[in-house]
């Protein structure tokens, strides 16, 4: 009888995680709705992920008239790790470079998540462990390690204009920077680690183009593991 019951419970909870999307969609229809309205863009569209780690925010643009413009920040509502990239599994590190979604888990044990593509091949190139580490997600709830969580009732709006943004682009770009740089408390943070500064100074650049341009440089990365932008 008391396996009965626990294969029961499994397939219930199993069914029920399964729904998350669905439930998440329901649930959120109406702020999204709202939220693309009010900023006058068509739903969906295009989008854009940028993570600053000091800040601790994930800020969500979205195409209009072929620029990018911010929609909404999402807290980051717990951290670990220091300012600078991963380089190792188990370092803790949150990662730092380039990246798109290229997961969706609606069975996340931190109710829906959006993986992110590290290690990149710069990752790989500059790690210092056997295994550069990996499984980092955007996710619910709020704990973590290396990731980026912003809460189970963020993740349920992200995730629905994540899944539905595919339907006009074919990956969704995440870049992930360890401040802004161009405000005085960033630039004052990153000089109490010296060891990462050749490694910033190449990815601010990445930071710069979209800062100027509001779109998105092409993006390469040569033999030494330096990010190439176009």
């Amino acid at each position: 009888m008391r396996v009965f019951f626990t294969i029961l419970l499994f397939l219930s909870t199993t069914l029920f995680a399964k729904n998350r999307p669905e439930i998440a969609r329901e649930e959120t229809k109406e702020s999204i709705k709202e939220l693309f309205k009010k900023n006058e863009v068509t739903y969906p569209s295009e989008i854009f992920l940028r993570a600053l780690k000091l800040e601790k925010k994930l800020e969500l643009f979205v195409k209009k008239d072929g620029k990018f413009q911010l929609l909404k920040t999402y807290p980051i509502c717990a951290s670990s790790g220091d300012l600078g990239p991963k380089r190792r599994q188990g370092d803790l590190q949150v990662p730092e470079g380039f990246y798109h979604i290229h997961h969706f888990n609606p069975v996340s044990n931190f109710y829906l998540s959006l993986g992110v593509s590290y290690p990149n091949e710069s990752d790989k190139i500059f790690k210092t462990g056997r295994d550069a580490g990996g499984a980092i997600y955007i996710h619910g709830d709020c704990v973590t390690i290396g990731c980026l969580p912003i809460t189970d009732s963020r993740i349920k709006e992200l995730y629905t204009i994540a899944s539905d943004s595919l339907k006009k682009q074919k990956k969704i770009p995440v870049y992930i920077f360890p401040c802004d740089f161009n405000s005085e408390k960033c630039q004052k943070e990153l000089k109490n680690y010296p060891q990462h500064s050749d490694f910033w100074k190449n990815i601010k650049e990445g930071f710069d183009y979209f800062e100027t341009n509001k779109s998105l440089p092409k993006i390469t990365i040569n033999k030494k593991g330096k990010y190439i932008f176009k």
